[in-house]
C-alpha cells in the first residue's frame, strides 16, 4: 500500500476495497439496483483499501512511482552524465519504439494467420459434410472444434495466467494512470493472451482479438522496457536507463497504440486511441514515438500481406488483416439520408447504454461462478461455447434459400470458407443468407454485412435474428475465461442493425444498404465504447472511404450523447467493477466541498533523517506501505522540518548495503561512495529486494543509518487547507503516488499527513461524509 498507518494485504483474503473497513456483502446485495458503481468484491475481508479483481483473482494494488525522485543520488547521477550517455538513452528510447512495432505487428499477423487457418479448417470440414447431405456428423464436428479449442483457451487463462482474461484495455488504462496490478503485463500474461486469443476467436465465440492485441501490446512494451536483468545477465549500463515507471509507462502507451495499429490496419487510429482512451498522460514527445511505432506495425504488416496474397499462408489470403473496402460505394446522401443517419444514433446510443447495462449484470452473475476455481471457470467457458454453437449452426435453419444472383463475379454459392453466399442445406444454385453470416468468421461476416451493391442479399428477418443473437451471445461471452475483445461483437450487432434499417428504408434513402451498415457499427461503438475522434479515424481507416467521415463523425456524436444521459462507457464501467482504483479526469462535484485535510487519515508513521535500524525495520515489517515522511530534527537542524520522503523500496536497498554508524552522525559521503543511482532503480516485473530478504543481526538492530541521500528532498506538497478538487488535479496531471500535506499554521508537526490514490476514491470519501452519498439520501428518506 501506498499509505502509512494500516496493516499489509493478505494476498489470499476477501475484502470489498472501501476505506479499509472490514465490509462484508451478503449475496441478495449482488444485484441491488444501486450496485452499477460497486466492485465485484463480495464477503471479502481486509485490512486495507486497495484490492481488485486482476482476471478472476483477487490481488494487491499498489501505484506506480511517475514522479522522478530527487535525491543526492539522482542528483550526483545527472551530474555525472555525459553527451555519449545521453545521446545512448534518446537512441535507446527510439529503438525501443522500432521493436515494439516489430513484435506487435509480428504478433499481429501471426495471430491473424492462425485464426484463420483454423478458422478455415473447422468451416471448410464442416462444409464439406453439408455438401454430402452428412448434417448430423457437420454439427458434431463443427461444436467438437469449438469445444477443444475454447477448452484449450479457457485451461490457460484459469490456469497460467488469469490476468490474461477479458479485452485487458481496462486493466491498461489502470496501467497507465497509475496502477500496478499483480501479473497484468507479466511474460505469462502474454503468453496467454496470444494463443489464447487465438483459440477463442478460432473457436467460433462471439469476440475480437482486438482488445486482446492492445494488452498484447502493452505486455511486448513491458518486457522491452524491463531494464535489463540480473538473473539473465543483461545489465548493460545503456539498458539501466529504463528502470523507472516514468519511461516504462511511454514504452507501454507506444504498446497499446501498436496493438490497435495492428489489429486494424490502422496507425493514424491507434495513436488516436492512445491519446483519447488509452493514456492518463501526454506529450509532444511521446506522440512521435507513438506514431512513429504505429507506422511500423503498418509497414511490417503490409509486407506479410502482400506475400500471402500469392497463396504462401494457407487459407489467409486476401482477408484476414481486418480491411472492409466500402469505397466502391457511391457515397452521395439526401435529408432522407440524414434524418436517418440521425435516427441510426439514437438507436445506437439506447442499444450501447443497454449492452453496457446488461454486461455489468453478467459479469457480476459470472464472478460468483469464478470464484468457485478454475474448474468452474472451464466449465462456463464449455457451456457458453456449446451454446454459441447450436446457435451459429441451428439457427440457419430457419432462414430461406435464395436463388443466385444472375451475373455475379464472385462463386455462388461459395464453396470453402468464405464469402458472401453460404449453401448449407439449400439446393444447387441457392444460398441461405443467414449461413452466410453465422458460418462464417467474424471478421468475414462484417465484410458481407458491409458488402455494397447487394442490397436484396439478406432477407429482413434474417437482419432480425442474426442482430439479436449476437447482441445476446455477445453480452454471454464477455466475462467467461478466456481472452475476448468487444470491438467485433460490437461492430457485428451495430452493422447488421444498420444494414436492416438501410434495407426497410432503401426506397427513400440514397446510400447504399452497405454504407448503413458501416454507420449502425459506428452507432454502436460510440453507444458502449463512448469514443469518438478515434473511432471515427479507425472506421474510416478500416474502410478506405473519406467521404463517409461527415457521417461518421455525426452519428458518434449522436450515440455518445444519448448513452451517456444513462451511464458509462463498457471500459469505465469495467474498471469499477473490478476495483481498480482509476483517478478520474472529472472531479466529483463534492470535492470542492472538502479540502486536504479532510481525507487524510492516519497515524501517520515517519522517520528521523538519521533513524536507528531497528525502528526502520519494525515498521516495514508491520507495514506494507510505499512511502513514509523524513523529519529533520535536532542536533542537525534548530527545530523539526520535512526533509522528504523516502520509498520503501530505497530503504530496502540501503539496509541490505549496512552503511550503519554506531553513533547518530550524518554519513552522506559514504554512502554515495558505496551507492549509486542505478542501486535503487526499480526492477522489472517486481523482481526486487524484499524485507524478508534482510540479514540485519541484533547488534545493527541498535546502529543508526543516515537517510538524506535517498530521501526525495522536493516531494510536491500541499497546504492542508487546499481544497480537494484542486489537489486530485495536481495528483492525477503529475501521476502522483505521494502527496504530502503540510500544515497551515506554525508550531505544529511539519507534516500533517499523506495523500494517496485511495484517499481521492469516491467509496473512500462517501464512507467518511455518508451526507455527500445521493443513494443514501434516497435510502434514507425511503
Amino acid at each position: 500500500m501506498d499509505r502509512a498507518g494500516n496493516n499489509g494485504i493478505d494476498i489470499e483474503s476477501e475484502a470489498l476495497p472501501i476505506d479499509g473497513k472490514e465490509i462484508v456483502r451478503n449475496g441478495s446485495d449482488l444485484f441491488d439496483k444501486d450496485m452499477i458503481r460497486e466492485p465485484l468484491l463480495r464477503k471479502r475481508t481486509n485490512t486495507t483499501s486497495q484490492i481488485a479483481l486482476i482476471g478472476a483473482n483477487v490481488c494487491p494494488i499498489e501505484s506506480l512511482d511517475y514522479e522522478i525522485v530527487e535525491n543526492d543520488l539522482f542528483k550526483q547521477d545527472w551530474r555525472s552524465r555525459k553527451k555519449l550517455q545521453i545521446f545512448q538513452y534518446i537512441v535507446l528510447k527510439w529503438t525501443l519504439a522500432l521493436l515494439i512495432g516489430l513484435a506487435t505487428g509480428l504478433v499481429g499477423f501471426f495471430n491473424n494467420l492462425a485464426v484463420e487457418n483454423i478458422a478455415g479448417f473447422k468451416l471448410v470440414l464442416t462444409s464439406d459434410l453439408m455438401l454430402k447431405q452428412k448434417f448430423y456428423q457437420a454439427f458434431v464436428a463443427y461444436a467438437g472444434c469449438n469445444v477443444v479449442l475454447a477448452i484449450a483457451a479457457a485451461v490457460l487463462c484459469a490456469y497460467v495466467a488469469p490476468a490474461a482474461a477479458g479485452s485487458g484495455i481496462p486493466e491498461v488504462k489502470a496501467y497507465l494512470n497509475g496502477v500496478d496490478a499483480h501479473s497484468i503485463l507479466a511474460p505469462s500474461t502474454l503468453f496467454v493472451k496470444i494463443f489464447g486469443s487465438i483459440f477463442g476467436v478460432a473457436g467460433g465465440f462471439v469476440l475480437g482479438k482486438e482488445g486482446p492485441m492492445v494488452h498484447t501490446g502493452a505486455c511486448i512494451a513491458n518486457l522491452l522496457g524491463q531494464g535489463g536483468s540480473r538473473k539473465y545477465h543483461l545489465t548493460w549500463t545503456w539498458l539501466r536507463y529504463f528502470k523507472n515507471d516514468r519511461d516504462r509507462r511511454d514504452l507501454i502507451t507506444c504498446g497499446a497504440a501498436a496493438g490497435v495499429a495492428a489489429a486494424f490496419r490502422a496507425p493514424v487510429g491507434g495513436v488516436l486511441f492512445a491519446l483519447e482512451e488509452a493514456a492518463s498522460w501526454w506529450r509532444g514527445a511521446l506522440l512521435w514515438r507513438t506514431f512513429f511505432t504505429t507506422a511500423v506495425v503498418a509497414v511490417v504488416l503490409r509486407g506479410f500481406i502482400l506475400f500471402c496474397r500469392n497463396g504462401n499462408c494457407g487459407l489467409f489470403g486476401e482477408g484476414g488483416l481486418i480491411m472492409f473496402d466500402v469505397s466502391s460505394s457511391i457515397t452521395s446522401y439526401s435529408t432522407a439520408d440524414l434524418l436517418v443517419v440521425l435516427l441510426l444514433g439514437v438507436i445506437g446510443g439506447l442499444f450501447g447504454s443497454l449492452y453496457n447495462y446488461l454486461v455489468d449484470k453478467v459479469l457480476r452473475t459470472y464472478s460468483i461462478i469464478n470464484e468457485k476455481g478454475p474448474h468452474y471457470k472451464v466449465l462456463l467457458v464449455i457451456i457458453i461455447s456449446l451454446l454459441t454453437s447450436c446457435c451459429s449452426y441451428g439457427l440457419p435453419w430457419f432462414g430461406s434459400c435464395t436463388p443466385c444472383p444472375d451475373g455475379l463475379k464472385e462463386q455462388c454459392p461459395t464453396i470453402g470458407r468464405s464469402g458472401n453466399y453460404k449453401n448449407f442445406q439449400c439446393p444447387p444454385g441457392h444460398y441461405n443468407d443467414l449461413a452466410s453470416l453465422f458460418l462464417n468468421t467474424n471478421d468475414d461476416a462484417i465484410r458481407n454485412l458491409f458488402s455494397s451493391g447487394t442490397e436484396n442479399e439478406f432477407y429482413l428477418s434474417s437482419l432480425f435474428v442474426f442482430f439479436f443473437a449476437i447482441y445476446g451471445l455477445g453480452i454471454i461471452t464477455y466475462g467467461i475465461a478466456i481472452p475476448s475483445g468487444l470491438f467485433i461483437p460490437v461492430i457485428l450487432a451495430g452493422s447488421s442493425y444498420g444494414r436492416l434499417i438501410g434495407t426497410l428504408l432503401g426506397s427513400i434513402c440514397d446510400l447504399d444498404p452497405g454504407l448503413f451498415a458501416l454507420l449502425g457499427a459506428a452507432s454502436f461503438l460510440g453507444g458502449t465504447m463512448r469514443m469518438t475522434v478515434s473511432i471515427c479515424v479507425i472506421l474510416l481507416e478500416l474502410t478506405n472511404d473519406l467521404l463517409m467521415l461527415p457521417l461518421v463523425m455525426l452519428v458518434l456524436l449522436i450515440s455518445k450523447t444519448v448513452a451517456d444521459s444513462f451511464n458509462k462507457g463498457v471500459y469505465d464501467q469495467i474498471l469499477v467493477l473490478k476495483g481498480l482504483p482509476f483517478m478520474e479526469s472529472h472531479l466529483e462535484p463534492y470535492m470542492k466541498h472538502l479540502v486536504a485535510r479532510d481525507v487524510v487519515s492516519g497515524p501517520l508513521m515517519t522517520f528521523s533523517s538519521v533513524e536507528k535500524v531497528g525502528n526502520i525495520m519494525h515498521v516495514l515489517r508491520m507495514t506494507r506501505h510505499n512511502g513514509f515522511p523524513v523529519i529533520d530534527e535536532p542536533p542537525f537542524v534548530e527545530a523539526p522540518e520535512l526533509c522528504g520522503l523516502v520509498l520503501r523500496s530505497h530503504l530496502v536497498v540501503l539496509l541490505n548495503g549496512k552503511k550503519f554508524t554506531k553513533e547518530k552522525m550524518l554519513c552522506r559521503e559514504g554512502i554515495l561512495r558505496k551507492f549509486d543511482a542505478f542501486d535503487f532503480a526499480k526492477a522489472g516485473s517486481g523482481k526486487g529486494l524484499k524485507v524478508e530478504d534482510l540479514d540485519i543481526s541484533p547488534e545493527e538492530m541498535d546502529m543508526y543509518v543516515d537517510l538524506h541521500p535517498i530521501t526525495n528532498s522536493s516531494p510536491y506538497t500541499v497546504v492542508e487547507t487546499m481544497s480537494l478538487a484542486k489537489a486530485a488535479v495536481l495528483f492525477r496531471q503529475l501521476g502522483l503516488r505521494h502527496l504530502c500535506v503540510v500544515p497551515k499554521t506554525p508550531g505544529r508537526p511539519p507534516i500533517s499527513g499523506l495523500l494517496t490514490r485511495h484517499d481521492f476514491m469516491p467509496e473512500h470519501i462517501m464512507d467518511l461524509y455518508p451526507h455527500f452519498n445521493p443513494r443514501r439520501k434516497l435510502s434514507n428518506r425511503s
